[in-house]
């Protein structure tokens, strides 16, 4: 099973942001760093989201397990449901391209379990 690692950073809320993906299951280990523009933290953490998914689709990974250390993700991901209408429209996205897999799973992390993501979403923001 492929075990994705996905992270969303903002320096400011709103600020620069980046999306860090690490994909372990896998030889050699995949690391992504996707500088995101001006958003707000939780945006970055469903963009990170949206980043491993493609990723994984575009790989062709039918069985994937996700973990974050956004709960808010996490929650919206497994009610299939967010409040925040400023989410919805990623939410639909990401729900459609989980549909393509055999098997998907996500889980809440702590922080302390996310650091390679962590770090790959703070490279990210640097890039910019």
């Amino acid at each position: 099973m492929i075990e994705v690692y996905i992270d969303g950073a903002s320096k400011g809320n709103p600020g620069p942001s980046g999306a860090g993906v690490f994909i372990k299951g896998i030889q050699p280990p995949v690391e992504l760093t996707v500088p995101l523009g001006i958003m707000s933290n939780h945006e970055a953490e469903y963009h990170a989201l949206l980043t491993a998914l493609k990723y994984c689709t575009e790989h062709n990974y039918k069985i994937v397990s996700f973990r974050t250390d956004s709960q808010l993700v996490e929650r919206a991901i497994e009610k299939q449901y967010v409040k925040n209408p400023l989410y919805a429209p990623l939410l639909d996205e990401a729900l459609e391209m989980i549909q393509q897999f055999d098997l998907f799973f996500i889980k809440w992390i702590p922080s302390s379990q996310n650091k390679a993501a962590d770090e790959l979403a703070r490279k990210a923001i640097q890039k910019k």
